[in-house]
């Protein structure tokens, strides 16, 4: 007679494992809603953030634009009034004109030198290339205002350092760039060059190092001179960095302001008054919040047109290519 001990389980668990009806635990479906549950913790403070300091502010924007808000009234809502007195206002046109004036001088020049330095800056028998990349960049480390402030010292047309080396070297006084309607617009956009050229120039190099060497090694093969590659395999290669750097490079054009604010002050003669310099204005100077609201949605959507120009012109060139 064997002594083991046979084990039984009580009816209802056996009922549960027998029974044909019984639903599957869904672990599946629990580790699902955990993982949900995890992913809306760690978004939940960023759209917060993004609730209070973005969405928030955008739609009160928006909303006093239709109004007459100014100063510490009770707005009034008087339709699109703000938005047609932005196309008899004189000085607004003006702004307006000016911002793209700086865009279109501003954009072109600084993709060609980030493009230029980048080609020089790619060559593998560059002595001390990664030094100069260094310095080259340091620039857009600098805060904007720093360098329009450094800017403004050196160009002083009576203690700069620029205009006294030039009477100097050259024999013959410069022009007051600053103060000068003709010359303050190119010199704020000279300067705006000169900080964020740096930026630009190691995105175009991180496109050409992408950029297959078989492609230039087949060029040449071909007979292709240097000149003949760069268009046929350089720049085919660069175009969706270059539709990323347009884009980049367009919307701070149309935001400019803080050499304009520091460098010139929207003069002289509002030559170098942009739409942003407009809106702080309009906004805290002359406390007319809703006029200066209407003038900020109106920059959004030329800044959205720009972008969304490129990107067409960019997907029709792809399409041509394909």
């Amino acid at each position: 007679m064997s002594n083991s001990v046979v084990y039984k389980a009580p009816r209802s668990i056996s009922r549960a494992k027998s029974s044909p009806g019984a639903p599957a635990p869904r672990r599946g479906s629990v580790q699902s809603r955990r993982r949900t549950i995890a992913a809306a913790g760690f978004l939940l403070p960023g759209i917060a953030i993004l609730a209070v300091w973005v969405f928030y502010p955008t739609f009160y924007a928006l909303a006093i634009s239709f109004t007459n808000a100014s100063g510490f009234n009770q707005p009034k809502f008087i339709g699109l009034d703000n938005y047609a007195r932005i196309v008899t206002d004189e000085d607004t046109r003006g702004a307006i004109v000016n911002t793209i004036v700086y865009a279109v001088s501003y954009a072109p020049l600084v993709i060609v030198v980030a493009i230029a330095m980048a080609l020089l800056l790619n060559r593998k028998d560059l002595p001390m290339r990664g030094l100069i990349r260094t310095v080259v960049f340091l620039p857009f480390i600098i805060s904007m205002a720093v360098a329009a402030l450094a800017w403004s010292f050196l160009l002083d047309a009576n203690t700069g350092l620029v205009p006294y080396w030039a009477s100097r070297v050259l024999g013959t006084s410069m022009p007051d760039l600053l103060n000068d309607p003709t010359w303050a617009m190119p010199t704020v956009v000279l300067v705006a060059v000169w900080k964020n050229f740096g930026y630009f120039m190691v995105i175009f190099i991180a496109g050409l190092q992408n950029i297959s060497g078989e492609l230039y090694e087949a060029a040449h093969l071909d007979g292709a001179n240097a000149w003949r590659r760069f268009w046929a395999v350089t720049v085919p290669g660069l175009r969706p960095t270059m539709t990323y750097v347009i884009i980049l490079a367009a919307n701070g054009a149309f935001q400019a302001f803080d050499q304009i604010y520091i460098m010139t002050s929207g003069g002289p003669e509002r030559s170098t008054e942009t739409i942003v310099y407009r809106v702080y204005t309009e906004g805290f100077s002359n406390f007319r919040q809703g006029y200066a609201a209407s003038l900020s949605f109106v920059l959004m959507a030329i800044t959205m047109v720009v972008g969304i120009v490129q990107l067409s012109i960019n997907r029709r060139q792809e399409r041509d290519l394909a």
